[in-house]
């Protein structure tokens, strides 16, 4: 297939679903994937573009990954290293789903396209504060988005283009999320983007995050949480991803 073949791996299938119904009444229904289900559980893959002068079709390959940077490493590294024995190697990795934003900057209800993911929690304690893994001399802690990619998706979105952080344990005190705002000037924190990176660089493959705000990092309110609207904000993002793919920028994206 000529065009764009994408990766999508979000931690749970409502995810999953509002990013595949993103693509539009021009996208084939989503079809399972069998060949993906030990990475991803229910699997689907929709179709689309293609159909105007000068578009691209993409083939959007959507995996509900599970929760926490290990899942989301494990499924996407599956789903890459399958397509890659297939001779049909993805053009783009994906992480995407619904997020804790960090006020003021990140709102409810708004997007957020990552500059960089940020393993946030990944090092050692001590008494002189935490040390990231890369300062201890053990890997790196941080992955750059494709450039030109992110930004191009950021400007079609309107969206807030900054580093995203992942954490293995969500953040639940006013205190906490001050810190790491600090420490890392991100905007939003989620659970998987990490892991994805981790597993699209190992393939070389180029790697985007995009989020949704549903709720504030920080102290955890549930009553305040928007996950509907968040999950209706993620099927409009992926609209725009869409059109970006199809008549934006086109691959390679590294």
């Amino acid at each position: 297939m000529s065009g764009v073949r994408l990766l999508v791996v979000t931690a749970v299938a409502a995810e999953r679903d509002a990013a595949a119904s993103g693509f539009g009444p021009a996208a084939t229904l989503p079809q399972p994937v069998p060949a993906l289900a030990p990475s991803g559980r229910d699997a689907v893959r929709v179709t689309t573009g293609g159909d105007g002068p000068g578009d691209r079709p993409v083939r959007a390959d959507l995996v509900a990954g599970g929760v926490g940077p290990a899942a989301s490493a494990a499924s996407t590294a599956t789903a890459l290293t399958a397509a890659a024995a297939r001779g049909e190697p993805y053009d783009l990795v994906v992480s995407a789903g619904i997020a804790g934003g960090f006020a003021p900057v990140a709102a409810l209800g708004s997007v957020v396209v990552a500059d960089r993911v940020i393993a946030a929690d990944l090092g050692a304690d001590s008494p002189d504060g935490f040390l990231p893994v890369d300062a201890l001399g053990f890997g790196t802690t941080a992955h750059t988005c494709a450039p030109h990619l992110a930004a191009a998706v950021a400007r079609g979105l309107g969206a807030v283009h900054a580093p995203v952080l992942t954490v293995s344990t969500a953040t639940g005190t006013a205190e906490r999320a001050a810190v790491l705002r600090q420490r890392h000037g991100a905007v939003a924190e989620a659970m998987e983007g990490f892991g994805a990176a981790e597993a699209a660089a190992g393939h070389g493959t180029p790697f985007l995050e995009i989020r949704t705000i549903s709720n504030a990092v920080g102290l955890r309110d549930r009553s305040a949480w928007r996950v509907p609207e968040a999950l209706a904000a993620l099927r409009d993002t992926f609209a725009v991803l869409r059109t970006v793919l199809t008549r934006g920028v086109p691959p390679p994206y590294g």
